[in-house]
């Protein structure tokens, strides 16, 4: 089915497969109940980055063409882990996503419309045809435009269909912590990256909340500690002065000065952007840094929306792109040949970087003299798994969390609800026996003698004994 250009007969789309579950609406969507309205059909997946950063952009079109569009989206995994409805409903409210969003999980949807890649929209006028497919999260404008086209088209000026609005019945309990992306152990205090509140806590080791950093509500600006713009913080690393932040969502590094509590921006504009560094003084942007790693005053980023490593020196006032190639993969060497495939989590080692390749199922390490990448552990974008042994036969399912202690790099392995132990030197790969059901963890550290977890879709940080296997919870503000 060619949906690229539009024709005046081209027939109706079928209706969604009879199987297609629901997961956020009360009803299940239907393409003929929507005749009368322009309807953007969005096929996403929740571990593509791509995907994530079109979501903003989703929104705005939502609150520009209100009660004239209907967005659907259908949520086709790459990943078992992601086929259940309880986790595709996790990803959705983590997301905010208001609109109705199916859950594909055998790929029926994919199939019966013909899409091929992640993130695809197709566009469907009010007389219920094809109109366009828009792949690619750079397709915005261009759906935008294609909208407003067909609103203004006189074959549209009906009367129109009863506004198909979704209320989130199965929202998320209200906890203290929500989505909560990393954990940052000191010896006498704890970070917590709460990302779905869109903001920084710095806590003591038992919970107790010392102080709040960011307002609680998606913005950006800087300032100082509680009156702070961020949005969906994630990656967090530290300096006897300062706590840095990637704040994913505005796609910017941040820096909060730990004793006045003053927060500025780095890096980054504050909207998604592909630029190559240049000097300090012009904003430079990015996208969608995920984690952060600091030694020797440089600030270690990974940019997971282009593949890449970058490093801010803070002595030199210099900016530089040390790996990846800005194409997704797996591909080990140096220059412009290497790739990386989302990098989502650094830990630093003498002489090393170690990074966890989310959509690359590895774990890689570049050599800090040279700039080397190579591949320490795991497979490829599609070569994934459940599997312990030496090396590169070891597999993971989109690691998103680093810490080391040691020559123990300790992996969340997010889709396979588990951390696993990966010697540095050798790359052999164990699972982390733990007295514990881990719900897609995400960010790690080791600090104070414990491994710390944000246990993401649990809404909760853990401290971990990683000797015993013992598991606690930590009542953040309870």
């Amino acid at each position: 089915m060619n949906l690229e250009v539009a024709h005046a007969d081209s027939a109706d789309l079928p209706d969604f497969p009879a199987d297609l579950e629901w997961v956020n609406a009360r009803e299940p969507g239907s393409l003929r109940a929507l005749r009368g309205r322009v309807v953007l059909l969005w096929f996403w997946s929740y571990d593509c980055v791509n995907c994530i950063n079109m979501l903003a952009g989703l929104r705005q079109l939502e609150n520009k063409y209100q009660g004239r569009l209907a967005v659907l989206s259908v949520h086709t995994p790459k990943y078992p882990a992601q086929q259940p409805n309880e986790a595709v409903l996790k990803a959705a409210n983590r997301n905010q996503m208001r609109h109705p969003v199916g859950n594909d999980a055998q790929w029926r949807a994919w199939q019966q419309y013909g899409i091929d890649a992640w993130p695809t929209a197709v566009l469907i006028d009010a007389e219920g045809r094809p109109v366009g497919r828009f792949v690619g999260e750079a397709a915005l404008r261009r759906i935008d435009d294609t909208i407003a086209a067909l609103l203004e088209n006189a074959t549209t000026r009906q009367p129109q269909a009863e506004a198909h609005e979704v209320e989130a019945f199965r929202s998320e309990p209200r906890m203290p912590l929500r989505f909560p992306v990393h954990a940052l152990a000191t010896a006498g205090k704890l970070y917590v990256s709460d990302t779905g509140h869109h903001r920084i806590l710095e806590c003591t080791h038992s919970g107790r909340i010392l102080r709040q950093f960011g307002c609680g509500n998606a913005g950006y600006w800087d300032g100082d500690s509680a009156d702070v713009g961020f949005n969906a913080p994630q990656g967090l690393a530290i300096t006897a002065d300062a706590l840095y932040v990637a704040d994913t969502g505005n796609h910017c590094v941040r820096r909060i000065r730990l004793l006045s509590g003053a927060v500025e921006t780095l890096l980054g504009s504050g909207a998604c952007g592909y630029e190559s560094p240049h000097p300090i003084g012009k904003p430079v942007s990015v996208s969608a840094p995920t984690a952060l790693a600091v030694a020797d005053d440089r600030v270690y980023i990974a940019l997971a929306g282009q593949h890449q490593i970058w490093c801010l020196d803070l002595r030199a006032l210099t900016l530089e792109k040390l790996a990846g190639n800005g194409r997704c993969g797996v591909r080990d060497g140096g220059g412009p040949e290497a790739r990386l495939a989302q990098p989502s989590a650094l830990a630093a080692i003498p002489g090393t970087l170690l990074i966890a390749d989310a959509a690359g199922n590895a774990i890689r390490q570049l050599r800090l003299s040279d700039f080397a990448l190579g591949t320490l552990a795991g497979g490829a974008p599609y070569d994934f798994g459940n599997l312990d042994g030496p090396g590169r036969q070891a597999r993971f399912a989109h690691p998103c969390g680093i810490a080391v202690d040691g020559m123990s790099a300790y992996v969340a392995d997010s889709f396979n609800n588990r951390i696993c132990v990966v010697n540095v030197h050798t790359g052999e790969t164990a699972t982390l026996p733990l007295q514990w059901r881990l719900h897609e963890p995400q960010g790690l550290s080791f600090g104070a003698g414990a491994l710390w977890v944000a246990d993401r879709n649990a809404h909760e940080i853990l401290r971990v004994n990683p000797v015993r296997g013992e598991v606690e919870r930590i009542p953040i503000g309870e």
